[in-house]
């Protein structure tokens, strides 16, 4: 086999469809479609899963809300008592969010949903507090994202940035939108800090996830 060997979009297609998501976070992942809200691939909601999962995560961080989908598909690998906060300053989202909850029947005492700009309310989280960060809000703010989930880390903890190769741009070192250099910079910074180890995942519009040592 040819060691420039690189999978044709039918193996990445298989590979986004491989692990069929729950039927609510599908349903919330169409709703987000209809409601012009960020709705990540069954891909990237399936590695969530298995990223709690594995952490057994009782304490997680999701900047930017959504509908729900990525909440649900965190809570689907979380810890049966483990708690979500998740900020988002778009105030509908959060509410058919809290729905997407309570239609799963998830007891409220397991989510915090705080409306406001993330970077006001994450100065309010604890040092070293959680297991899991999803950064997936504002693109402009990634880099600013990726030092609070340094901080609000504990130490085994995953630090994970959705659309890390954001509309096939930031692999494009001649896009110079401010999206892409804004993200680039962030996986720069990842990458370069001796606090984290990370992988990158093609999946929907690129999964870096970073663990903490």
């Amino acid at each position: 086999m040819s060691e420039n060997f690189l999978l044709d979009q039918r193996s990445v297609a298989f590979a986004e469809d491989y692990v069929p998501a729950p039927e609510d976070v599908t349903t919330a992942r169409r709703n987000a479609i209809a409601s012009d809200a960020p709705a990540p691939s069954n891909g990237v909601t399936t590695a969530l899963t298995f990223l709690a999962r594995v952490l057994d995560a009782t304490a997680v961080v999701e900047i930017g809300t959504g509908t729900g989908t990525t909440g649900l598909a965190l809570f689907e690998g979380m810890n049966p008592k483990g708690v979500l906060t998740s900020i988002d300053s778009e105030v509908d989202w959060q509410l058919e969010a809290k729905q997407a909850f309570r239609d799963r029947k998830i007891p409220t005492q397991r989510f915090r949903l705080i409306s406001g700009h993330p970077l006001d309310v994450l100065n309010n989280l604890r040092d070293a507090a959680y297991d899991l960060v999803l950064i997936n809000a504002d693109k402009l703010e990634y880099v600013e994202y990726v030092a609070q989930a340094e901080r609000l880390l504990r130490s085994g903890g995953i630090a994970v940035i959705n659309d890390a190769l954001w509309q096939g741009l930031v692999a494009d070192p001649s896009d110079e939108s401010d999206e892409s250099v804004i993200i680039r910079e962030a996986l720069t910074a990842v990458q370069e800090s001796e606090m984290f180890t990370s992988v990158l995942i093609p999946l929907g519009e690129g999964l870096l996830a970073a663990i903490k040592n």
